[in-house]
C-alpha cells in the first residue's frame, strides 16, 4: 500500500467517534435500577443481550404467570449485541456450508427451524411494536477473486443438486454489479429470503421494552458474581443483593460463564467496524444497492457490510484478533492500526466514493467456538442450562437458542433437543500457550490461503479433519 494511499485513506477517519453508531443514539434507553437486597424468583435469566432477552421474553410468552427475572451486568445490548452489523440470518448453524459439513443428516431440519425462527422474529417485532428497522433484503456472498467464483458456481450446483437451494441464486459478475456495483466484484451467491438486516441495538431496546410490558423484573448494573445450589433451586449472588431461582438461564455467551467448565469451549475474539457518513443521492447511485442487501465477500479474511436505514455503508470484519489469555477487556474494543486497514479495503471496493467520511470505528469480543455455532447444555441436575459459541451470527440464532434453553429446563423432548447439534459438544481450546499459537498459527494459514488461490496447507486441512476452526 502506497504511503500516499495510506495517508489518504486515514484522513477518512480523522473525525471517526470510537463508539458503536448503533449505541451512539440519543434514543438510548435510561437503564433500569440494580437490584439490591434479596429476591426469589421461577426463572433467571443472566445476561442482558439477545441471548438473555428472548430467553426473558419467550419464557413469559409460555407462561404468563411465571416469575422471570433478568439481570445484566452493565446495560441492556451494551456488549455484542449492540455493536454487530445487524445482519440477522435465518441460518442456525454459522451458513448452510458449516451446518452440511458437521450435520448432514439433519441439515434440512436445521434450515426448515432456521426459516421458521426468522419468521417467528419477524412476528414478535410486529407483535410487540419494536422498531429496529427490519428489512428482510437477503445478503449476497460475494467473490472478488477469479477462483472464488468458481467455487461460489461450484457450490451453488452442489447444494442445488442436495434441495437446498430454495430461494438461492447464482449472479455472474455482471448481475452480482447489477444489485451492487464494486470493481472488485466476479460473482455473486444470492439468498433472498434467508437474511434481514436491522438496527441491532433497537432490537435490544425494543426486547427489553416488551420484556418489562411483559411483567419480566429487569436490573442492570447488576453482575451475577456466584451460582450454588440451594435447596431445589439455585443461589446467585450480586454486588447489593442476592436471588433465588428455581431454574436460572445463561445467556453470558463471550464473558466466563458460571459454570465453569463451559469456559473452555470459547474464545473472544475481537471484530471491528467502521461506519460512513450517509451517503447522498448521487453517491448512493454510483454504487446501486437499490436493493439494500447484506453482503460478504468469500475470503478466509472476509468482510460484510450493509446499508443502514439513513444510507451509511457500515464496513466491518477481516481482521479477528484473539487476546493472548481470552481476557475480555474494553481497551481491546478500540484498535486504530485495523480501522486504518478496513479504511483501505473499504476505498479498494468502492473506488467512486472516494471522500467519504467515516463517522464511527469501534470494535467488541465475539463468543467463538470450534465448530463455529452455538453449543447447549444444563448443570446442576437440570435447574440451569447455557447456550455460547455464536460465533457472530447470534443475532437470529440466538432466538433459537432461547427456545433450546427453556425446553432444557422444563425438561422436555422436543425437535429442537433431539438434534446432534443440540446433544453435542465443540472440541474444546486447549489452555494457553497453546490456545494462542494455535489461533496465530490457523489466522497465518488462513492469510496465506487467500494469496494462494484459496489453496488450503497441510495444518488448516488437518484442522478441517479435525473440525476445528477458528472465526469472528
Amino acid at each position: 500500500m502506497a504511503p500516499g494511499a495510506m495517508s489518504r485513506w486515514t484522513t477518512s477517519l480523522s473525525e471517526a467517534r470510537p463508539v458503536s453508531y448503533w449505541l451512539d443514539d440519543p434514543g438510548r434507553p435510561a437503564p433500569e435500577p440494580a437490584l439490591t437486597g434479596p429476591v426469589t424468583c421461577d426463572l433467571l435469566v443472566v445476561g442482558g443481550g439477545y441471548s438473555g432477552l428472548w430467553t426473558a421474553l419467550i419464557a413469559k410468552e409460555r407462561d404468563p404467570s411465571r416469575d422471570v427475572m433478568l439481570v445484566e451486568g452493565r446495560e441492556v445490548g451494551w456488549a455484542a449485541s449492540g455493536r454487530n452489523g445487524g445482519f440477522c440470518a435465518a441460518s442456525l448453524t454459522h451458513g448452510l456450508a458449516n451446518g452440511l459439513a458437521r450435520w448432514p443428516g439433519e441439515i434440512h431440519t436445521l434450515e426448515r427451524l432456521g426459516a421458521r425462527n426468522l419468521d417467528a422474529i419477524e412476528e414478535t417485532l410486529a407483535r410487540h411494536s419494536i422498531d429496529c428497522d427490519f428489512e428482510r433484503t437477503g445478503e449476497i456472498d460475494v467473490a472478488t477473486e477469479p477462483y472464488q467464483a468458481e467455487e461460489l458456481r461450484s457450490w451453488y450446483e452442489e447444494i442445488a443438486a442436495r434441495g437446498l437451494a430454495d430461494g438461492i441464486e447464482f449472479l455472474d459478475a455482471h448481475a452480482v454489479r447489477e444489485q451492487v456495483d464494486s470493481p472488485t466484484f466476479r460473482a455473486g451467491l444470492h439468498d433472498r429470503r434467508g437474511v434481514a438486516m436491522l438496527n441491532p441495538a433497537r432490537l435490544a431496546w425494543g426486547l427489553k421494552r416488551a420484556c418489562l410490558a411483559l411483567g419480566v423484573r429487569v436490573y442492570e448494573h447488576t453482575p451475577a458474581l456466584t451460582l450454588k445450589r440451594y435447596g431445589a433451586g439455585m443461589a446467585v449472588r450480586t454486588p447489593y443483593g442476592a436471588v433465588r431461582a428455581r431454574r436460572v438461564a445463561l445467556g453470558t455467551n463471550v464473558f466466563p460463564s458460571l459454570v465453569r467448565r463451559v469456559r473452555p469451549y470459547t474464545v473472544p475474539v475481537y471484530d471491528y467496524a467502521l461506519m460512513t457518513e450517509p451517503l447522498t443521492d448521487a453517491q448512493l447511485a454510483s454504487v446501486g444497492w437499490r436493493n439494500r442487501q447484506g453482503l460478504g465477500d468469500s475470503a478466509n479474511q472476509f468482510h460484510y457490510f450493509r446499508l443502514s436505514a439513513d444510507n451509511r455503508i457500515l464496513w466491518g470484519g477481516y481482521d479477528a484478533v484473539y487476546p493472548y489469555g481470552g481476557r475480555v477487556r474494553a481497551e481491546y474494543d478500540d484498535r486504530p492500526e485495523t480501522y486504518a486497514r478496513l479504511a483501505g479495503h473499504f476505498f479498494t471496493c468502492f473506488p467512486q466514493l472516494e471522500g467519504v467520511r467515516f463517522t464511527h470505528a469501534w470494535g467488541g469480543a465475539i463468543d467463538t467456538c470450534s465448530r463455529f455455532s452455538a453449543f447447549f447444555g444444563t448443570a446442576h441436575a437440570g435447574r440451569v442450562a447455557y447456550a455460547a459459541g455464536y460465533t457472530g451470527l447470534g443475532v437470529g440464532a440466538t432466538r433459537f437458542g432461547a427456545e433450546v434453553m427453556l425446553d432444557l429446563l422444563a425438561g422436555e423432548r422436543t425437535e429442537r433437543t433431539e438434534l446432534q447439534m443440540v446433544r453435542s459438544k465443540p472440541l474444546p481450546f486447549p489452555p494457553e500457550p497453546f490456545a494462542w499459537s494455535g489461533i496465530a498459527l490457523t489466522k497465518w494459514a488462513l492469510a496465506r490461503a487467500d494469496a494462494h488461490q484459496g489453496r488450503r496447507n497441510l495444518w488448516l486441512r488437518t484442522m478441517d479433519r479435525l473440525g476445528l476452526g477458528f472465526d469472528s
